[in-house]
């Protein structure tokens, strides 16, 4: 069950402040196609634009071979059903629409853009969105409120060529019925026998069970509910079309005499409109799909207080069994646009709910159960597999496309079903769900995380960030007046009382750190006095003491001062030289790659055996995070040429590492191309590597820190680290352009342990 003591706090400045920075908005135009030279600009607009205009005019269906129509999703709102905020209007929705489109992007590499109509007249929307159906080769229609989204889809479907989809409806209604498949099969019941209680008849409500019932729910079954109570056969009060289709031939006048011997309760109402009470008169082995947000019908652990045999999910994150849109509608689009489909109809829904079902009852990748710190095992409370998991883009577009071939809805069928799945395993940027793992599994630490420069605004603001998005305790080093004022200063001034501030002037525990930092020193010509003045004025070794004397569970520093003095620091208290096995491995992220270049921090010019030990130590970083390591020894020469004095300890190193037996793929001496592409590669059939490498070692910590800087200047690169590996406790140190997420990712890092891989 989920710890509420844990749950993340969102202040109204941080979500301002994320949505400025580092500039308005959440998403950017960036074109697919060379844009440098005249050439190109002509290529790309007069005159070479003209051949694919006459193209498309003779045979419109190549729109999708020259255009980004068939990647290109509109997200259509008026804002007249803001989440649970109500009629703010077109332009209040313009944050969630972005929102919307960013999240198509991130989980199906999907280009969304929002549109928000200013206007709550359904037939000047359906005209409008009608009108663009040339540029889109989908519509998410999302916040209309009903029932003129019913109206909008409805004639949408029927006057546009392109999938028309309104999340609100079906995309609720397909995870909902993934999670009743699961939650069915493991309480031994049949959707064709079980009594269904809807509660809420709103767009969400309707679609659920029309859904349903077309999976096999029997229309005798299922009893809908409102506001004013059970919808039955001849009731008129507060009655539609859409309600009267769902109308019950019974008795049951209230939700709590429907609930009486139910099976299942789909909830998309109202917090608190379920009782312990109505709970108990369900039948034996309940299904209770609670997912009003942000608080559901009824919370978990209320639900089996009375019913322990309860099979339970709500729309949350912080419990078990998430209801989550976005486990749906990415998909869907993705393998609808995949297929140039001319619409999303009930079976392409029915085979999205049925891929999600049958993927969590799958073993789950380790990645996964270590991102979200928990053994993730199909039953009650895994029942719906996790929005993070890297399988999803492969699995459910596939089930998704197979239907629209199957029911007719495909332009385009897909020929080679398994070169669909690989070309959908290769379009996924890993860096978000890399970072993912990190902080969640950080976030089970609930470490006591030693920021130790509290002088500096972003290292303050990232210690505020650790406290408030359930994190941990962030402790900060620093004088408590000095961090107030920063903090007010950012905006902050009331994170003075959630933080906890260390001041190396008045701790009581200085002498046991005196004691323990002279005794380190003594024979290295530092006295008495010198290791107090050290422990006292310093602030780096001040933290490390903190961390050597188990009064903090994380040490993250260096965001003011360079690596090399810090690290120098440090070691004063710690052992983190290049004979006690410390590395640096950067994590380099860019295009949908990563790479992990290493010596960044420790070795300033290995020989082959320090080469040995740092392809070890990425190795073990690599599988923290979730790669099969694949290490390749870089130079300018590839096998032996050119001929270089240079080049041998890169040959060398590999023979280090077949005396050791390591059980990881290793390679070289190569070229960084040899490395990375495929195609150059090739032409070294005997190489030992099976793919392009992910772990690169460099002849010395100069060409590591160039490469790195390179990339991240020039390319955009995200950069993670340098990870400090190898060291006794986790201590992690930042660069000096670090930013306030690149300190939070490097105590997350800390916090998660990752360095502390052996």
């Amino acid at each position: 069950m989920a710890d509420k003591t844990h749950r993340a706090r969102i202040t109204p400045e941080e979500a301002l402040a994320y949505h400025m920075d580092p500039r308005p908005g959440k998403y950017d135009i960036v074109a697919s196609t060379p844009m440098t030279t005249q050439r190109d600009l002509s290529l790309a607009y007069s005159p070479g634009v003209a051949v694919p205009v006459q193209a498309i005019a003779d045979q419109p269906e190549t729109a999708y071979d020259y255009t980004t129509k068939g990647n290109m999703v509109a997200v259509i709102s008026n804002g007249t059903a803001i989440l649970g905020m109500g009629n703010l209007g077109a332009l209040a929705s313009k944050p969630v629409m972005e929102g919307k489109a960013v999240l198509f992007k991130r989980f199906a590499d999907v280009n969304a853009i929002d549109i928000e109509l200013d206007t709550e007249d359904a037939e000047e929307i359906i005209n409008a969105v009608r009108l663009m159906g040339p540029t889109f080769g989908g519509i998410n229609l999302e916040d209309i409120k009903a029932p003129e989204c019913f109206i909008i889809e409805q004639r949408l479907k029927e006057l546009m060529d392109i999938p028309v989809f309104h999340d609100d409806q079906h995309g609720t209604a397909v995870i909902c019925a993934a999670g009743l498949i699961n939650a069915l099969e493991l309480s031994g019941k049949k959707i064709e026998d079980v009594r269904i209680v809807l509660n809420g008849a709103g767009a969400a409500g309707i679609a659920c069970l029309e859904l349903l019932k077309s999976m096999g729910a029997r229309h005798e079954n299922c009893i809908m509910c409102d506001t004013k109570g059970v919808i039955y056969q001849g009731r008129t009060e507060g009655m539609n079309q859409w309600k009267s289709a769902h109308a019950a031939v019974t008795d049951a006048r209230s939700l709590e005499e429907a609930m009486k011997g139910a099976d299942v309760f789909l909830g998309v109402s109202a917090k608190g409109a379920v009782t312990q009470e109505m709970v108990q008169s369900m039948a034996e082995n309940p299904v209770i799909f609670a997912m009003a947000n942000p608080d559901p019908e009824i919370t978990p652990e209320d639900a089996h207080a009375v019913r322990p045999d309860a099979i339970v999910a709500t729309g949350r994150s912080d419990y078990p069994n998430q209801v989550n849109n976005v486990l749906g509608f990415p998909y869907l689009f993705r393998g609808a646009l995949d297929i140039h489909a001319r619409a999303i109809n009930d079976d392409m829904k029915i085979a999205c709910a049925r891929a999600l079902a049958e993927l969590a009852r799958e073993d789950v990748p380790d990645e996964v159960a270590v991102a979200y710190g928990r053994k993730l095992q199909f039953g009650r409370d895994y029942i719906i597999p996790t929005p993070f998991d890297p399988r999803l883009i492969h699995v459910v577009p596939p089930a998704v496309a197979q239907a629209g071939m199957d029911t007719g809805v495909a332009r385009r069928p897909i020929i080679d079903m398994e070169g669909y799945v690989q070309t959908l395993r290769a379009r996924m940027d890993p860096t978000a769900t890399i970072l993912q793992g990190i902080h969640a599994r950080a976030r089970q630490k609930q470490a006591r995380m030693i920021f130790a420069e509290g002088d500096d605004p972003r290292v303050l603001r990232a210690a505020v960030a650790w406290q408030r998005r359930g994190m941990g305790q962030a402790l900060v080093v620093g004088r408590e007046s000095d961090v107030k004022d920063k903090l007010a200063a950012e905006g902050l001034a009331d994170a003075a009382r959630e933080i906890t501030v260390v001041n190396a002037g008045n701790s009581r525990h200085l002498d046991a750190y005196h004691e323990f930092l002279y005794a380190r020193l003594q024979r290295k010509g530092v006295d008495r006095e010198d290791a107090q003045k050290m422990a006292n004025r310093d602030r780096h070794i001040f933290g490390a003491l903190m961390l050597a004397h188990g009064h903090g569970d994380g040490l993250v520093t260096g965001a003011t001062r360079k690596n090399a003095p810090v690290l120098a620091q440090i070691g004063h208290v710690f052992d983190l030289r290049p004979q006690d096995g410390a590395v640096g491995i950067t994590g380099v992220l860019h295009n949908g790659r990563i790479v992990l270049i290493g010596d960044t921090l420790v070795h300033e010019w290995p020989e082959a055996e320090d080469l040995a030990d740092i392809a070890t130590r990425g190795a073990a970083v690599a599988r923290g995070l979730g790669l099969e390591p694949r290490v390749a020894f870089l130079s300018f020469s590839n096998f032996g040429y050119p001929v270089s004095e240079r080049a041998i300890k890169m040959a060398e190193a590999p023979k280090v590492l077949d005396q050791r037996g390591v059980d990881f793929e290793y390679e070289g001496e190569m070229t960084v191309d040899v490395a990375l592409n495929p195609e150059s590669a090739a032409r070294y059939p005997f190489s030992r590597l099976t793919g392009p490498a992910n772990v690169l070692v460099v002849p010395a910590r100069h060409s590591a820190s160039i490469s790195v800087k390179l990339l991240q200047e020039m390319a955009g690169a995200t950069v993670i680290g340098p990870i400090l590996t190898g060291a006794p406790h986790p201590i992690q140190i930042c660069s000096t352009t670090s930013t306030v997420n690149d300190i939070l990712n490097m105590a997350a890092i800390s916090a998660g342990g990752l360095g502390m891989i052996k």
